[in-house]
């Protein structure tokens, strides 16, 4: 099954489209959503981390212990099910994890990196998760070229994509059901 990629707005609407049963929210504790009706609790991974990749005040910088920990659950993701992973926008945590998870299934940093940037254009992974990972996984550096080797993010191919803005916990002025798959 797929890897789904997406922004906290479009979370639930995937979650039932897609019928997924295991899910990622990479985002700070203030935006942490509730778990959907169709996850269970236990395969809702709450990795409470802001994009950012130095300490800042009032915001959580990941840390290994943040990173870790997403990898022990990514470890026990059974391909067989869907896995969507979301952040705030879908661009920075979100693309960072499932490179990750995608690493993990296929043991090749540079071959995941190319299907990440085939799937989603815009993408732009945190690159203190990635090297956080990169380190956990013992992977000298290859995650951290692999990401690198990706270039710069293309809006251009996804020109009707707006970046939702926030007022409390709702994402307003967005077209809903925006995605990214990557096929493991």
């Amino acid at each position: 099954m797929p890897i789904y990629i997406s922004s906290l707005a479009d979370m639930p609407i995937l979650v039932e489209r897609f019928d997924v049963q295991d899910l990622v929210s990479v985002i700070g504790e203030y935006a942490q959503p509730p778990t959907p009706p169709q996850i269970r609790p236990a395969r809702h991974h709450r990795c409470t981390v802001d994009d950012i990749v130095e300490a800042r005040p009032d915001q959580t910088v990941p840390q290994t212990e943040h990173i870790t920990d997403l990898i022990e659950f990514l470890y026990s993701w059974k391909t067989e099910r869907s896995l969507l992973i979301h952040c705030m926008a879908g661009v920075s945590r979100s693309t960072a994890v499932a490179l990750i998870a995608h690493v993990l299934k296929t043991n090749d940093p540079s071959q995941s990196a190319m299907a990440l940037r085939k799937a989603a254009p815009y993408a732009w992974p945190n690159r203190r998760i990635v090297s956080l990972a990169d380190s956990i996984l013992g992977l000298n550096g290859q995650l951290i070229r692999a990401r690198e080797a990706m270039g710069p993010a293309n809006w251009e191919t996804d020109s009707k994509y707006v970046v939702p803005r926030l007022d409390g916990q709702d994402a307003r002025d967005f077209e809903p059901g925006r995605y990214a798959k990557l096929a493991v």
